[in-house]
């Protein structure tokens, strides 16, 4: 089986995407989640560019891999000046990373617009400051700058530059398509010529998504002879992104049958992707292939009946291989094998009338105004009602929620709720920043008396839409949470739907603690 190696570069490429930071000590944790990923190489950045970087390469030298090679990045020397002697590659050189990633000019148009040397002397930078850091120990990789569009305009010229670097000790000569600007029908002859030429090179590929082919592009590329993917985290990077390493690994093993990393190391793709999301503070696109949390969720009645009877019908590999797993979704849409399918996963007994109910009562309440794809907490709650199986936390009584605004003064929002747990009765007073807050605060301080693993359930999303916009202020209103326990784990949404926006709030609330205490983040103190 041919190998393909994986070189991440997040941390450096990825953080030029607009609003991407992350502290030293987040770098650190996540070239450990790329390190346990299976990745070869991680680029880390330019060792004293700033005091950030100087921070991160001082932390990573403490630091043990399992099989990960630090990379540290630059350029080659400066016009005029000797190799030795410049003081950007000396700290390349002095940096305990045992690789260096070298970028150089391989277009003529740079030469002319931006770095005003002469051909003969930009190859001369190549060569010597490659030559410079092999004989100071370093292994030297290449990222041949804008090589497609060099390629386009000067085949011969793009070639030496490559050769000058190969012939100093280049270990990887990567073709870049810095602009983004290439066609998987551009990249694969180009690839393909370079290798015919360069027989004994080793080749990579570095793609940016600007055309929105940086998957594509990086897969052709492959298929042509390299042996070096260079990405990101889920396409983070400058502009449009770079070419997306998670969709990239899963597709060259196991769509094209490349050796990349362990296989049952693939299983945690799903979740590296989305803990270097949730460091950024941004959300895993949730139609992304392969982890996003749609990849393989299914809607239409027929084919949920297909994944029942053979998950092939209608999904192109297991979940599982990458760490996702499979959604069936819940509409108008629905028949009684979403209904099932759902049944069984949370291990309910649903038989063929109770689940042409449970679709007749979907149907209705979706009809109503309810969207359980965004709620799957009401939509587990909604077949243990139809079956029998639902436990009340509590019998409601009644609740009142009082704003009040003074001039010159704060907004003030009191909520009273009262109700009955048990044999017990309480009636509770709670303040809040807004009417959904009092009420969430007023309802915790009564039903944690009895179930005090609900304190840990945080609400960490609401949204609100007008179902009848006819209507005006008189319009229906759907209101969605989003909660999740905070020791982490599974989050989940809820829904409520009422003429009034604070009772639609209540159901999702009541909804939300319900789901999280069915399922065994609350535990009965009765």
């Amino acid at each position: 089986m041919t190998a393909v190696k994986l070189y991440d570069t997040t941390l450096r490429d990825g953080m030029q995407g607009q609003g991407m930071s992350l502290s030293a000590a987040e770098k650190v944790r996540v070239v450990h989640a790329l390190d346990q990923l299976g990745v070869q190489f991680i680029e880390a950045g330019f060792p004293a560019s700033n005091p950030k970087e100087a921070e991160l390469f001082e932390l990573l030298a403490g630091e043990t891999l399992e099989q990960a090679a630090i990379c540290a990045f630059g350029m080659t020397r400066r016009r005029g000046v000797e190799a030795d002697r410049d003081e950007a590659l000396q700290l390349l050189a002095a940096s305990f990373a045992p690789v260096v990633t070298l970028v150089g000019k391989t277009w003529s148009l740079h030469l002319e617009k931006v770095t005003k040397v002469s051909r003969e002397e930009n190859l001369a930078m190549i060569g010597e400051s490659i030559a410079y850091l092999r004989g100071e120990g370093k292994r030297v990789m290449y990222d041949a700058e804008h090589f497609f569009d060099a390629w386009g305009d000067d085949r011969d010229y793009s070639l030496e530059c490559l050769k000058a670097a190969g012939d100093a000790g280049a270990e990887v000569l990567v073709l870049c398509d810095t602009n983004g600007a290439n066609l998987p029908s551009q990249i694969r002859p180009a690839v393909e010529a370079v290798k015919e030429a360069l027989p004994e090179a080793e080749l990579g590929i570095h793609c940016h998504n600007d055309l929105e082919c940086g998957v594509a592009n990086a897969l052709a590329a492959v298929s042509a002879g390299a042996r070096q993917v260079q990405g990101t985290v889920n396409g983070y990077g400058e502009r449009c992104g770079n070419s997306n390493l998670i969709s990239i690994l899963p597709a060259l093993q196991l769509k094209l049958g490349y050796e990349v990393v362990p296989p049952e190391k693939l299983k945690q793709l799903s979740g590296v992707s989305h803990f270097v999301a949730d460091l950024l503070n941004v959300a895993v696109d949730p139609d992304q292939a392969y982890v996003g949390r749609n990849a393989f969720a299914h809607k239409g009645g027929m084919h949920v009946a297909g994944i029942a009877a053979d998950a092939r019908t209608f999904e192109h590999m297991d979940p599982e291989a990458v760490g996702n797993s499979r959604k069936v979704l819940a509409s108008e849409l629905s028949g009684k094998a979403t209904v099932l399918a759902r049944a069984e996963e949370i291990g309910l007994d649903f038989d063929d009338e109770a689940a042409r109910k449970a679709v007749e009562t979907l149907k209705q309440k979706e009809h109503d105004g309810y969207h359980y794809e965004a709620a799957e907490a009401s939509f587990d709650l909604l077949l243990r009602r139809e079956a029998g199986q639902y436990k009340s936390l509590f019998k409601f009584e009644s609740f009142k929620v009082q704003t009040e605004l003074r001039a010159g003064e704060k907004v003030e929002t009191e909520a009273i709720v009262k109700i009955k747990v048990g044999d017990e009765r309480y009636v509770e007073v709670a303040e809040g920043n807004g009417p959904v807050n009092a009420l969430d605060k007023a309802l915790r301080q009564a039903i944690t008396r009895h179930y005090p693993e609900l304190k840990k359930i945080e609400l960490t999303g609401y949204r609100v839409r007008i179902l009848d916009t006819a209507h005006g202020t008189g319009a229906g209103t759907r209101v969605l949470l989003d909660s999740k326990h905070e020791e982490g784990g599974d989050s989940w949404g809820s829904i409520g739907v009422s003429p009034n926006i604070i009772e639609a709030s209540w159901e999702a609330l009541v909804d939300s603690l319900a789901y999280a205490f069915q399922n065994g983040s609350g535990s009965d103190g009765d």
